[in-house]
């Protein structure tokens, strides 16, 4: 079956401004989606049915769309961060969660992801980058038929007295089974907030060090 590419959506200058600056961006997500400030998917909306999981969800209170944002300092350039994160095959070397990432295109703004799910199986999506500044912001979004809805940005900002580079992460997405599924992972120390904190921290200890320390293997009480 031929592939058909959905056509890019555009984001005027005022509203990537909005998203690289305000320090109270997931305060606003409340009011609006991710999802609607990056681009306007309604259209796609239209066409998905609520499932039996998502009303029962509704129905205790929990919100169907999971918004994470963590943000962490970085001891080295914003331009060395921008690049490595910019090649998103490079992703899962500190995102435990992905197992790949394919650029479909030679630009690399239209990619193939597959991440891990629950009992061994695998989640599929393809996404496409709708905002690049090159050395300070990427977003993206899923595309049609993703297996989890999904879209984000990553920021790099100089810290405070030029003390290495701020990087912030904002991800919405909707877990596949809808939002109660996302409340009984949590449980299990799942929540998406500690894994996205996790794989920030990965990310510093690559990008800072060369390589990710880990306890795999050595006994406990080991240094």
């Amino acid at each position: 079956m031929e592939r058909v590419d959905s056509p890019s959506p555009v984001i005027d200058a005022t509203t990537t401004e909005e998203i690289i600056n305000s320090p109270l961006v997931i305060r606003n997500l409340h009011q609006r989606s991710l999802k609607e400030v990056l681009a306007d998917y309604s259209d796609r909306a239209q066409l998905k049915e609520t499932n039996p999981i998502e009303q029962a969800a509704e129905a205790v209170g929990l919100m169907s769309n999971i918004q994470v944002e963590k943000t962490v300092t970085i001891d080295r350039p914003a331009s060395e961060l921008y690049s490595y994160w910019r090649d998103l095959t490079n992703l899962p070397n500190f995102m435990g969660h992905l197992k790949s990432v394919t650029n479909l295109n030679e630009a690399g703004t239209v990619s193939h992801w597959v991440a891990n799910a629950p009992l061994d199986l695998n989640v599929e999506w393809d996404a496409e980058i709708i905002a690049d500044e090159p050395d300070c912001l990427i977003a993206w979004n899923a595309l049609e038929n993703a297996d989890i809805d999904n879209c984000g940005f990553v920021r790099f900002k100089t810290a405070t007295g030029d003390r290495g580079t701020q990087v912030k992460v904002v991800l919405e997405y909707q877990p596949p089974g809808g939002a109660l599924t996302n409340a009984i992972a949590k449980l299990f120390g799942e929540s998406p907030t500690e894994q996205i904190g996790d794989e920030l921290n990965r990310f510093k200890q690559l990008m800072e060090t060369g390589e990710i320390a880990t306890t795999k293997g050595q006994p406990q009480g080991s240094s």
